[in-house]
């Protein structure tokens, strides 16, 4: 058999299919990624593949490359391998938006979703442009593959696909604008619970090189840096040597969210290097030591994530707990929007199995935080109130905080699914209401006396949402700011 060339498409779990390489077997070598073992998918036929040694061969393969030139859908074909060419009728569903949650997770959620419909042959196939794929499977009772079409161009895409009705959900890495919910009332509130759903957290690690020794920055100190106030690292206690920025592109909901929770109106450098895609942006800062960027946490790679810190509260690096939390001062949520009543019946089937905790176990799985509740050992604040000290003394901490609306005691959607979480969290793990103990914060804007009434007014509005679900707390209480 003549040597074959094809590309692995085990997106977020393999290199080879991340880095986009070109693989090429020789006889007696089965047609597989060497890294993962998954079956490759065969790229376009060139003429090398033929023998080129007799008149008739070169004639077979000018006629290949005519055909190749002229009937696009046996060029997408041969591009994207067996069921690449895809009918409308077979598209069972579209996702479209952040490259961040396109890239890797939402194929992976794809693929879970069709083996849990039963699907068999599921498998991941490249779509017609960069950034798009298809995960396809058969279903039972079926004979042809049926396709989930995934396009990650952007957050942006995800409202602007929503809009044209060529998507069914759109992904996005920060929450929608009042411009974008302004253009979508025709499908609902699309910041309501039924538009609105959080898929997990993430938080946009700053990232250097590892030949860098600097290893923390304010978040002043970031916002300067990116924004060419400061412009050489001896300057925040590096060496000496000008600083490379590296930031993803305007379409991203990374940079729209770095730009909301750091830059706020300071304008990017105009030097910074403005890239697509988080792996490529990741791996251009690993290779300059005067480089600096920011991603997701799946996507750090090669590079170091560095501490960050924010006023008066100390460093911390983004890792499970502290982007669980939403401690992390860079933390933030990944969306999944829909219409509030979707016309296809498969979305909500789709939400319910992504919120699930299956679906939220493959979020961790591609290196997200997932919403699945869990204990984790819990150290006092040196600084705690007596009352504080006496409540947590041998308690342990469950892996999230309920946020609100701001300066309200109005849980936001994400609280609300999960009070549910830790339901059944509680039920899973034989303990009841006893054990549970609330406790309400506010921020440190406002007085005292209205942040204190406000810290119980909100442990008591999720003391009363877990009445209703069958839970008595033992303990609510509210600790000011």
């Amino acid at each position: 058999m003549p040597p074959r060339t094809g590309k692995c498409t085990n997106f977020g779990l393999c290199t080879k299919a991340d880095s986009r390489e070109m693989i090429t077997t020789v006889e007696g070598q089965g047609f597989r990624c060497p890294e993962c073992n998954r079956t490759l998918s065969l790229t376009a036929l060139s003429t090398s593949t033929f023998p080129a040694r007799t008149a008739a061969a070169v004639a077979a393969a000018m006629l290949l490359a005519a055909l190749y030139l002229s009937w696009p859908s046996i060029a997408a074909r041969f591009r994207g391998g067996p069921f690449s060419t895809v009918s409308a009728a077979s598209v069972m569903l579209r996702l479209s938006g952040s490259n961040t949650i396109g890239a890797a997770l939402a194929p992976a959620l794809a693929e879970g979703f069709l083996k849990h419909q039963g699907a068999a042959e599921v498998k991941i196939v490249p779509g017609d442009k960069e950034d798009e794929v298809r995960v396809q499977g058969i279903l039972p009772g079926e004979s042809a593959p049926r396709v989930i079409e995934i396009r990650a161009h952007g957050s942006a895409t995800a409202f602007e696909d929503l809009r044209k009705s060529t998507c069914d959900v759109g992904m996005a890495s920060r929450k929608i604008k009042p411009a974008e919910a302004s253009q979508l009332t025709s499908f609902g509130d699309m910041t309501s619970p039924a538009a609105e759903h959080v898929l997990g957290l993430d938080g946009i690690a700053v990232i250097l090189s590892k030949n860098n020794p600097v290893e923390s920055l304010s978040k002043g100190q970031v916002a300067q840096l990116f924004a060419g106030e400061i412009t050489d690292w001896s300057q925040v206690g590096g060496p000496s040597g000008p600083v490379n920025i590296y930031a993803r592109d305007d379409k991203s909901g990374t940079y729209d969210t770095f730009k909301t929770l750091v830059l706020g109106s300071k304008p990017l450098a105009h030097s910074a290097h403005r890239i697509e895609d988080s792996r490529e942006l990741s791996d251009s800062v690993a290779k300059d030591a005067h480089g600096i960027g920011f991603s997701g946490l799946p996507y750090i790679q090669a590079a170091k994530a560095i501490a960050v810190s924010e006023g008066d509260a100390g460093s911390l690096i983004p890792n499970r707990m502290t982007v669980a939390t939403e401690d992390y001062p860079l933390s933030r949520r990944l969306f999944l929007y829909t219409p509030a009543s979707p016309p296809n019946d498969l979305t909500l089937k789709f939400l319910n199995f992504a919120l699930s905790s299956d679906g939220q176990s493959i979020v961790e799985k591609i290196g997200f935080v997932g919403q699945n509740v869990q204990p984790v050992t819990h150290s006092i604040p040196p600084e705690a109130s007596a009352q504080y000290r006496r409540l947590a003394r041998g308690a342990e901490r469950l892996s999230l905080n309920f946020r609100f609306r701001a300066g309200k005691s109005e849980l936001d959607n994400k609280a609300k699914d999960d009070l549910d979480r830790v339901v059944s969290f509680l039920s899973d793990q034989h303990y009841s209401g006893s054990n549970l103990l609330l406790f309400g914060f506010a921020d440190n804007k406002g007085s005292d006396l209205v942040n204190c009434d406000l810290s119980q007014k909100r442990a008591e509005a999720v003391r009363e949402q877990f009445i209703l679900r069958g839970v008595q707390p033992s303990s609510s209480a509210g600790f000011c700011s």
